[in-house]
Formats: C-alpha cells, structure tokens, sequence
C-alpha cells in the first residue's frame, strides 16, 4: 500500500469517526433532553415519522452505491465523458425520484392519523411531520448526488466535517427551540432544513474537487441501463434493510402504542450508535475492493476483506462487551432510570446478532466492490421477509420483546450461515483461515476488558455521568494497552496465506507468497 493510500485511509476514518463522535455526543446530549420535553408519545411519534419516510430511500433504487462505484473507477482511468454522463444521469434520475416522494408525502399525510394509533391531539402535528420531514427527503435526492461523488473520490473526510458542523448547528438551535417553548414541529423543521444546506456545501466542494460539464446531452440510456444493472441488485438489499430494520417502530406503532416505540428505540438506538461506528470504518473499503478488482489484484482484496473484517473486529467487539455488561447503567444514566426495565433486554437482544453483523461489515463492502451481491441481495430479502412475519406474529403476545426477537433470529442465521462461506468461495480462502486470521487476534485483545468489566461492575453500579464515566475509563484503557501491543508488535496487520492452495494455480500461489511477505515488510 502506497504511502498517500495510507495517508487517504487514515484521514477518511478518523474523519468518519471524529464525525460519529460528535453524533453520538449529540444524540445522547439531545435526545433525552427531546423526550422530556415532548414526552413519551410525542416523541414516539417523532421516530414513527422518521421510520416511515425512512422507506423512501427505497426510491434511491440503488443509484447511490453505483454512483459510489463508478465514479472511483472512471476517476481512475480518468475518463471525463462517462463521468459527466453518469452525473448527469443520476441528477436526472433523482429529480424525477424526488417528485415521486413528494406525491407519496401528500397522499400519506391525509392517512397517517388512522392507518396509526396517534392520540387525537397529536394528529395534526403528525400529518404536518409527515408533510415536512417527506418534502425534505424529496429535496434531498438530487442535492445528495454531490456527497456519493465524494465517497467515489474517496473525500469521505469532507462529507465529514460538513456533517460535524451540521450537528453542532441542529443541536444549539433545538435547545434554543425547546428551552423558548416551541414544539415538535419547530424541532422538525430545524432537523430537516440543515441537510438540505450542508448538501448545497457538498455540491460547491465537489465540483471544485472534480468539475463536470452539465446538459441533457449527457442523460445517457446506456450509462442509465450501466446503472440500473449494478443498482437493481443493491435496491434489494436496500428493501431487506427497510424490512430488517424499519419496521420494528411500524409493526409496534400499528398494533401497541406511539410509547411502546419509545422504550424500543432506547434500547435500538444504543445498538444503532455502537454500529455506526464500524460502519464509518467500513464504508471507506469499497472504493478500495473495487480499485483492486479493476485492477485483477486478487490478493490485495483478499487481505481488504480479512484486514478489513479484523479492524471491524477490533471496533465492535469491546464495544459489545461493555454495553452487554454495563448496559443497564448506560440507558439510566442517558434516559433515566424507569426505562431499563423494559429498554435493556431490548439492547441485549439486538446487540448479539448485530455484532455478528458489524464484525463482517466489511465482506458486504467487498461484494459491493466486485459487483457480486447477488447471492447476498436474495438472502438478506428473505431474512427482511421473516423479519417482518416473526415481528407481526410476536409481539402480540410477547410486546416489544418478541419484535427484537423477530430481527434478532433471521439476522443471526444469515450472519453465521451464509456469509462467512459465501465469501470465502467468492475470493478462495478457507473459512477456517477466514476466521482464524480475522477474529482470533480481537477475541484476544477483548478479553482483559471483559474481565475488567466484570470488575468494576463488581466494584461498583454506576448511576451517573461521572460514575460511568471513570469506568469506561478505566476499562478503556486496559483494551488501549492490548491495542497497543497489536499494533507495536505489528501483529495487528501481520496476515498470513489466505489463497486456498488446492483452488489456486501454482503460479497465483507463488504471486500470493510474494506479496503477503513484501505486505508483511511495509506493515
């Protein structure tokens, strides 16, 4: 890996994880302060809102990880025609999109009070959310080209730092809102408006970064069907993920209550938190898998795949550890203590499937990369399927408890009995090998913290910031110490044969030796 590779890698994610810091700061500063201010089923409200409209990223149809894909490979061969054509396409195809979403957002709004069991007080503010928060996703399509173009140019770091300054702005603004009196829809509005502006920001840096020409001429039906043949797989995966993990707050809005959704996004959300952060690491692979892959250099993506899963390893599994042990001090110390009763099964739940989940986010970047997700595309849509009949059946009789359980199930026969040995046949590597040299070396380095875990809950319970904070402290750095001997012993980046001899010609295998061993030098 060449020195300003590195450089751009180091950059990308410490920008990425600089960001979901000021996220995560953000949410756990700002929602309680939201829920006690709007209370229980105003803010239920709230999350059902953003669930449903979060389907409309259905409509993306896939546009946005084939802009992703091939604008990293025509900035590679530097081929300026197709590039103009592919933006044009896509500013076109999201325009049209856009104007789809805002009819949706219409006729929703005139049904969203009776298709949902909103308190009658609420249901005016429900249909003008709906109206708001849909009309901004609307504009949202075509001004969000921009930020796909810079994740292609691997400029991560930008949409970044735009994004840090985004949230640093929503949250003064809504507790200057809230702390006047204003509203739900005050909240709303300001929530909605700011991404509007920080993708007009995106626009101007991207076209200074890389200009493009822009005419009708450009909208091509050959770059389109290009497009549409990488996106069609990927608009599956999008729906299997709206069915994986939208429908949870639907499913309990529609058949409990708005607080229901309440106590289940606590224990969600905290879950979500502890993925994004894998998620920004993993999101700077798939530029990387598909330049190796243009490029026929087999073996650097086999070590994106392992390396890549290990350094996703690295990141959720302490961070599963502690939520699992220090959980319940967690949802006290950020929400309050009467909901964690009912928020920290939630949590334990969903936290070990998405584990298995996040410690392979990697592969799936991979097959993005290499253009095939096709297998994954059928098999995560029929894992959203039972996701949503095992939900319906369950959480009648079991609550918000039998809806975790219906995402927990699928995600986690998915997650063990597919994917490893999918990709495994995919690059020619044994699934032993596979999980020897990605997972070993974290489970390792994790243990010590969960001693030390153990410990200090037996120490003591925390029960506020300060309590919580020492602990985490304190168990940080002890998995900072074993991070760091990876790391100085270079055995965090030392990775060993990964070809499958008996499926590869004597020829790769003296090519794969070579390079693992100059990898090994440069690490």
């Amino acid at each position: 890996m060449r020195k300003w590779e590195k450089i751009q890698i180091v950059r990308n994610v410490s920008s990425s994880w600089f960001a979901l810091g000021i996220d995560v700061i953000v949410g756990i500063l700002l929602s309680p302060f939201i829920l006690h201010r709007l209370g229980d089923a105003a803010f239920g409200i709230w999350v059902l809102i953003f669930s449903i409209t979060g389907y409309y990223g259905l409509l993306d149809l896939g546009i946005r990880s084939s802009i992703v894909r091939y604008v990293s490979k025509f900035a590679a061969t530097d081929d300026i025609q197709d590039f103009a054509k592919l933006i044009n396409t896509s500013l076109f195809s999201y325009s049209c999109i856009g104007d789809l979403s805002l009819l949706v957002t219409v006729v929703g709004s005139l049904y969203v009070d009776s298709s949902f069991k909103i308190p009658p007080q609420l249901q005016s503010d429900a249909r003008w959310l709906l109206l708001m928060v849909g009309t901004a996703v609307g504009l949202g399509f075509p001004l969000g080209v921009a930020g796909g173009v810079l994740d292609g140019l691997q400029r991560f770091y930008v949409n970044n730092w735009t994004s840090v300054a985004q949230n640093i702005v929503r949250a003064v603004l809504i507790f200057i809102a809230l702390t006047h009196g204003q509203g739900l829809l005050t909240v709303a509005f300001i929530t909605v408006v700011l991404p509007l502006i920080t993708s007009v920001i995106r626009t101007i840096i991207a076209l200074r970064v890389r200009p493009v020409r822009f005419a009708l001429k450009y909208v091509d039906r050959a770059t389109f069907r290009m497009m549409a043949n990488y996106s069609g797989v990927t608009l599956i995966i999008m729906i299997a993920g709206r069915l994986k993990f939208k429908t949870d707050t639907i499913v309990i809005g529609s058949m409990l209550s708005p607080a229901a959704i309440t106590y289940f996004s606590i224990g969600s959300r905290i879950v979500n938190y502890a993925g994004e952060v894998v998620t920004a690491l993993a999101q700077t692979l798939l530029p990387m898998a598909s330049h190796s892959e243009a490029t026929g250099n087999k073996d650097r993506l086999r070590k994106v795949f392992v390396a890549g899963n290990r350094f996703c390893a690295f990141t959720i599994f302490p961070i599963t550890a502690t939520l699992l042990i220090l959980g319940k001090s967690v949802i006290e110390v950020w929400v309050g203590k009467k909901y964690v009763a009912t928020s920290y099964p939630i949590l334990v739940i969903l936290i070990i499937p998405s584990t298995l989940m996040w410690a392979q986010a990697a592969s799936g970047r991979v097959l993005f990369g290499i253009s095939k997700h096709r297998a994954w595309a059928f098999v995560t849509l029929a894992e959203g399927i039972c996701n949503l009949i095992l939900s319906i059946l369950l959480v009648r009789p079991y609550g918000i408890i039998g809806d975790a359980l219906g995402t927990a199930i699928p995600l986690t026969c998915s997650m063990v009995f597919f994917m490893p040995g999918h990709l495994c046949r995919q690059l020619g590597i044994r699934v032993q090998t596979y999980l020897r040299e990605a997972y070993i070396l974290p489970l390792i380095i994790t243990a010590p913290l969960v001693l030390a875990l153990l410990l200090m809950q037996r120490w003591f319970v925390a029960h506020n910031y300060w309590q919580l904070g020492i602990q985490l402290l304190i168990c940080g750095m002890v998995y900072t110490l074993g991070l760091g001997w990876a790391f100085l012993t270079n055995n965090a980046l030392r990775i060993g044969q990964l070809a499958d001899k008996e499926n590869s010609k004597p020829s790769e295998i003296s090519l794969v030796a070579s390079a693992v061993e100059s990898y090994q030098q440069d690490a």
